[in-house]
């Protein structure tokens, strides 16, 4: 059966490869094999991609849909080589198992500080080899700059997306703050003599934009949450709400869902980075720490400095995959692992003895290293508000 098919494709293939390329038989042809399922072997419904079982590989083969992505190759300038160790140290010594050969990769270079201001349009969606998730090229509209970052989930090419983390977030000083710089404003003209009665006036102005910020009443000032965030005229443009945005947490709304978080001031981001995740912003200030809620379940403070850019990471498909061959994964650069039991005393702890047994031990790694329910984390990080919840906890 599968000659007969491969055979009416090759047939098929030269019968079209023969006729003029304005004949009207050319396309009846493949239109007749796709619907018979003879044209393609695939089928791409925009979730997923799943192949015909010609082979017992393919049969529960399935990967997240590629159809929207660029379907050519990366730009050059934005990546560097990826040299490959093969799980091997400066010595030669095998310190990372599992590991060796796969296609050739090149790194890109993803920016995730996101500290360059201005409007950024959406060139195009990419595949990125090195990340569960996909990647955006983004071109500065004023400078025509490249950079790669995060793509959201639901970010179309020719979208625009901006960053508001280089204006510094400058607020306006508290009434008492303004009351006594006016105070040592006043003090030093009366020791000067003659600049009195222009840093009187200076004074003087503080105090009524002090009390124009207190009744709220900048012209231009911005009022970002309950707490009073006023801005200066012109220090900032007020942040839009778009996904693909990013900007420091203090300007991000509460219960706002939020990706590529920061655990530093103006730093780059570090959480929900891979396919699919995300956090929700719970509380939040113009100074100190906010809170996060993490997918794990863990609620962790973070400076309200930190980054971090509206909506979820693209691909959520990306844990549904299934690879359906060996080969696929030693493309990806992963070797077979052997388990303990079939192992020899002195290699695993598993192994020895007659039989599958374990020799009465619990699962453990090759190092004596208990592999389920040990506890591996020596301290907690004092940033973390409360973990996420475990299996006794349940």
């Amino acid at each position: 059966m599968l000659a007969l098919r491969f055979g009416l494709q090759r047939l098929s293939a030269s019968i079209g490869a023969r006729l003029p390329p304005g004949s009207a038989w050319r396309p009846a042809v493949g239109a007749g094999l796709q619907a018979r399922g003879m044209g393609t072997n695939t089928t791409d419904d925009g979730q997923f991609k799943t192949w015909k079982p010609l082979a017992p590989t393919l049969r529960h083969r399935r990967m997240a849909s590629r159809k929207d992505l660029h379907k050519g190759g990366p730009e050059r300038s934005l990546t560097v080589a990826k040299r490959r160790s093969g799980g091997r140290n400066n010595t030669g010594r095998i310190t990372c198992r599992h590991r060796g050969g796969g296609a050739k990769r090149r790194i890109r270079l993803v920016d995730f500080r996101r500290s360059e201001p201005g409007p950024q349009q959406v060139v195009r969606l990419e595949y990125d080899p090195g990340r569960s998730a996909h990647i955006a090229l983004i071109k500065h509209m004023e400078t025509g700059k490249l950079s790669y970052i995060l793509a959201p989930a639901g970010l179309k090419p020719g979208a625009v997306v901006q960053s508001y983390m280089a204006q510094g977030l400058k607020m306006q000083p508290a009434k008492g703050e303004a009351a006594a710089a006016a105070a040592a404003a006043d003090g030093a003209a009366q020791k000067d003599g003659a600049a009195a009665p222009a840093k009187e006036a200076s004074a003087g102005e503080a105090e009524a934009e002090a009390g124009e910020a207190e009744a709220g009443e900048v012209p231009g000032a911005l009022d970002y949450s309950s707490e009073g965030l006023v801005l200066k005229a012109g220090d900032m443009a007020r942040p839009s709400l778009e996904v693909g945005n990013c900007m420091p947490l203090k300007l991000a709304p509460m219960g706002s869902i939020v990706h590529n978080i920061g655990l530093h001031p103006f730093g780059r981001g570090q959480l929900a980075r891979s396919a699919g995740t995300w956090a929700q912003l719970l509380y939040t200030a113009p100074t100190g720490l906010a809170q996060i809620k993490l997918m794990s379940g863990e609620i962790r403070r973070v400076p309200v400095d930190a980054c971090a850019t509206l909506g979820r990471v693209s691909n959520p498909n990306h844990k549904h995959e299934k690879l359906g061959s060996a080969g696929a994964r030693r493309r990806r650069g992963w070797r077979p692992t052997v388990r303990g039991t079939a192992m020899n005393t002195h290699d695993h702890p598993h192994g020895g003895g007659r039989g599958k047994s374990k020799g009465n031990k619990h699962p453990r790694s090759p190092w004596g290293k208990l592999a389920k329910g040990g506890k591996t984390r020596r301290k907690t990080s004092p940033m973390v508000v409360r973990g996420r919840p475990r299996r006794s906890q349940k």
